[in-house]
């Protein structure tokens, strides 16, 4: 990929370089690896750190497409769409399950397993074997969700392409988002955790760990097997004390909890109703 990475940062750095068919061929290189999984924006962690691995030059890649497609009418069945990027195709081939009217675009990863209910995935983004898509959830571009993960209802999950060096919204196998959730600005929920209903989490949200005697907070990051539900802090402005969102991390899924349990069972497990 070392030839592949280097076109792609000459035309971020000179976009005269758009115009020659090399640059052109090397950037629908990139997203038709993206498309097939064999790339990603971001790698899950190889080693001890604990850290994922983003590929700037991929966001880039990503970036850069859009200058060079053209606008063209695509009709399917009743639908028409007008646009630059090619909407996603052979979804059997792929033992994908898509219900009308759910669409997803071309260089997005759609692993074996997944469903789509009517839902949108934008472009960049890689969707983990046997993951749910519910109604009306958006997954944004370039966002990582792991295998397992079950999206409900109304959810959404938030793209990230600029600054090229900020993490895309992750996450990681197993985990339950709740309906109405909202996790963007490259959040990273960790793996089988279980977001409540109507969870908001940027980048900034405080995330305060209420198991203990003690609060433990967090920024932008869930840790794995935690229950989170919504909450409110007191925060002082010049006009006055006000209460802002938090969310609020009450324990830890239980071994015995099947990974597929519904929300309103984990939660149940807690005394709480959301």
């Amino acid at each position: 990929m070392s030839d592949l990475q280097t076109q792609i940062e000459a035309a971020w750095a000179d976009r005269a370089l758009l115009q020659t068919p090399e640059t052109k061929a090397a950037i629908e290189h990139v997203i038709e690896e993206l498309d097939k999984g064999r790339l990603r924006v971001a790698e899950p962690p190889q080693d001890r750190t604990n850290e994922w691995q983003v590929n700037d030059w991929v966001k880039k890649a990503v970036i850069l497409y859009f200058p060079i497609r053209q606008m063209s009418t695509q009709e399917v069945g009743p639908f028409e769409y007008h646009d630059k990027m090619l909407l996603k195709t052979d979804y059997a081939g792929q033992q994908v399950r898509v219900v009308p009217p759910a669409v997803a675009r071309y260089g997005a990863y759609l692993a074996p397993g997944v469903i789509l209910m009517p839902s949108y995935t934008n472009i960049g983004a890689y969707v983990g074997e046997g993951t749910m898509v519910d109604t009306w959830a958006t997954v944004g571009s370039c966002a990582q969700i792991g295998k397992g993960v079950h999206l409900s209802g109304g959810v959404g999950i938030g793209g990230v392409l600029e600054p090229v060096q900020a993490a895309p919204v992750i996450i990681e196998d197993g985990a339950f988002i709740g309906s109405r959730s909202i996790l963007v600005e490259g959040c990273r929920i960790g793996a089988e955790a279980v977001i409540g209903a109507g969870v908001t989490i940027t980048g900034s949200t405080k995330i305060i760990d209420v198991t203990g005697a003690e609060p433990k907070e967090y920024k932008g990051y869930v840790p794995p097997r935690s229950v989170v539900i919504p909450g409110s802090i007191t925060k002082k402005f010049p006009a006055g004390e006000y209460q802002v969102p938090c969310a609020l991390i009450i324990g830890q899924r239980k071994p015995s909890t099947d990974l597929k349990t519904s929300l309103n069972d984990a939660l149940r497990d807690f005394g709480v109703s959301v």
